[in-house]
């Protein structure tokens, strides 16, 4: 069976059919680099990477592209706020969100194309869509004719009567259209510039990805993703540009993932839901999060939820995915017992064969992350019960490999994450021994005084008929 994928073109699931069979082209927009990235921009990385993952997983070679918009109205604006060269600072900005990607176990792209990077081809774009009569020069900008375009608006589902009434678009005696959108800007004083036919400018954010996208992966792509913000304008406004000068049809498949939503609790004990923003003070970097989390954690927030969906955060959501990922390292620990056969081992052999074929079905099925992870949650429970019956190492370590295989689609490590964890694992061990012969000795007094420090620092022992295992809380 084809991966089905809702197209937010079409409104419907649609088997992914690509344009060269078994590769896939992907663009991906970006991050605006004016600060520090969020858990917002973490989201969607997450998101994008996940699906590539899966691709490729499923046999596809991923040519993967994510741009940076390195000079827009944000970054100036902060630029100047903080006194610092606007080209420089978005610079800055691009190099600490590659360590965040990085942190976070996101994959490379196999570019990150750059606005300050791509200004020849942004130029011949837009040459082109003059000489087709889809774009007019206008004392130093250039704006783009929707009117020219006669299916704009079918991503988002609006006509152009109906943007024009319900969307406060700001006056401009140089534009044929109130709806015609710039393509280059003019120079203002304090802002960067390149030279250009028109005169000194910069490029309009819509006519970038176009531009970038023209570049790496040719007239014609198979997925086009993306936040849901960006379907309007952002999106329909590239499909407009890249059609107008090819004749060709842009994207195959558009792909959406939800926005993050914060969930906080009143005094009244009822829970509201509101946008993340630096005027209400929620905002939560990626590094903030990831002082206090192992990057697994962000990733099961996202995995847990459909990414077309508006994505919930808040501190009893994150607890819940720091249980779960405590359960699924749990899976992990090794065998006590010697059984090899009986139905406990059947059961296992029957549960390890199972998952893969469940796993695959939720995520052909639209990415359904979540019933992937119904799926893998069913081995780690098959898993648990045959360590406690006394399976031996050979048949739990078989589904332990499967579980570890499952998890890696997904981009999940179940490791650690922390920098000290393989220097500390085998003094904790030491730790540990040292606590049961105490026991055996009958110190117990001692003995709980090393389970309390173990605690103290984070490490939660338990005993089991099998034996102590630990985990980090």
């Amino acid at each position: 069976m084809a991966i089905q994928l809702y197209n937010t073109l079409t409104r419907r699931k649609e088997p992914l059919e690509t344009i060269v069979p078994g590769v896939v082209g992907m663009y991906v927009c970006g991050v605006t680099v004016y600060d520090r990235a969020h858990i917002g921009h973490a989201m969607s990385a997450l998101v994008f990477d996940i699906i590539r993952r899966y691709l490729e997983f499923r046999g596809h070679a991923v040519r993967h592209i994510v741009n940076f918009t390195d000079v827009d109205d944000k970054i100036i604006t902060r630029a100047h706020q903080l006194g610092r060269d606007p080209i420089e600072l978005a610079s800055a900005y691009v190099a600490e969100f590659h360590e965040d990607l990085a942190a976070l176990q996101v994959q490379p792209a196999t570019a990150y194309p750059r606005v300050t990077e791509t200004i020849p081809q942004i130029l011949a774009f837009i040459a082109g869509l003059i000489d087709r009569g889809y774009a007019y020069a206008a004392d130093g900008d250039v704006y783009f004719r929707v009117a020219a375009d006669d299916d704009y608006g079918r991503l988002s589902g609006r006509s152009i009567a109906d943007m024009l009434a319900g969307v406060r678009i700001d006056a401009d005696a140089r534009k044929e259209s109130p709806a015609d959108f710039a393509l280059w800007k003019a120079v203002k004083p304090g802002e960067p510039a390149w030279p250009s036919p028109w005169g000194p400018g910069r490029p309009g954010w819509h006519i970038e990805c176009s531009a970038m996208s023209l570049a790496a992966l040719g007239e014609q792509i198979d997925i086009h993703g993306g936040g849901s913000d960006l379907i309007f304008p952002h999106h329909e406004n590239e499909i407009a540009q890249s059609e107008s000068l090819t004749g060709k049809r842009f994207a195959r498949y558009w792909v959406h993932n939800g926005m993050l939503q914060i969930r906080t609790r009143g005094d009244d004990g009822t829970y509201r839901i509101e946008k993340m923003s630096k005027s209400l003070g929620n905002v939560v970097t990626i590094r903030e999060f990831l002082a206090e989390y192992p990057a697994d954690v962000l990733r099961l927030v996202v995995l847990s939820s459909t990414y077309r969906s508006p994505l919930a955060y808040g501190p009893e959501i994150v607890a819940d995915q720091a249980r779960k990922l405590e359960r699924l390292r749990s899976a992990l620990a090794p065998a006590t017992g010697a059984a090899t056969d009986g139905d406990v081992v059947a059961r296992l052999a029957a549960a390890t064969q199972a998952a893969e074929a469940g796993f695959i079905a939720a995520m052909d099925d639209d990415f359904n992350t979540a019933g992937a992870l119904a799926a893998i949650f069913e081995l780690v429970r098959a898993v648990n019960t045959a360590r406690d019956a006394g399976t031996a190492a050979a048949p739990l370590l078989q589904a332990q490999h499967e579980l570890r295989r499952l998890c890696g689609v997904l981009g999940l490590t179940l490791s650690d994450q922390r920098r000290d964890a393989p220097e500390a694992t085998p003094f904790i061990e030491l730790l540990i021994t040292l606590r049961g012969e105490l026991r055996g000795a009958r110190q117990y007094a001692l003995a709980d005084s090393v389970r309390d420090r173990l605690a103290a620092l984070g490490v939660v022992l338990e005993d089991t008929p099998q034996g102590p295992r630990w985990r980090r809380r």
